[in-house]
């Protein structure tokens, strides 16, 4: 396998989904503390989020908390209960061109902004037969780092090799 010319820089975000957001937010806001952010709802993605985050710095994760705008609709936001897992990424334009070239599904839709304003695109859930390398059940959102992470990371790389 060729050397990635890009690097995942850590988790960016879990969502959750359910039927009705409140009962996830009792638990996850309530219950647990977590700092609600913002919301955002898109009846083109059909998805009513509240946006909650836990951690501090680096180690910063954000939780989304889905509904469906319309439960009968598409696509479906509130199952599986983890609707995807989000992952920061150094270099979003390479790493989408790579992993297409090296099998990679990619959902519909490309790359696109998303709902805190950062760029993102999904790796699909399932294979196909033209790209048979997926998520194997789990939605994979790529999200594009912002420079003060993405320079934050390489000096930690560079000092964690110097090191060595």
């Amino acid at each position: 396998m060729t050397r990635r010319p890009f690097f995942v820089l850590g988790v960016q975000q879990i969502a959750l989904g359910s039927s009705d957001r409140q009962e996830l937010r009792s638990l996850w806001v309530d219950r647990l503390g977590l700092t609600p952010v913002s919301v955002y709802r898109s009846p083109a993605e059909n998805v009513d989020e509240e946006i909650l985050r836990v951690g501090l710095d680096l180690a910063e994760v954000e939780i989304d908390l889905m509904q469906p705008v319309d439960p009968a609709a598409r696509p479906v936001t509130h199952t599986p209960a983890l609707h995807h897992v989000g992952l920061w990424i150094d270099v979003l334009p390479t790493a989408v061109c790579w992993l297409v070239t090296h099998g990679v599904r990619l959902a519909p839709g490309g790359i696109r902004r998303g709902a805190t304003g950062h760029d993102v695109c999904f790796i699909h859930p399932r294979p196909s037969s033209w790209f048979p390398i997926s998520g194997n059940g789990v939605l994979i959102e790529l999200v594009q780092a912002p420079p003060e992470l993405v320079a934050r990371h390489a000096a930690l790389r560079a000092r964690a090799s110097v090191a060595q």
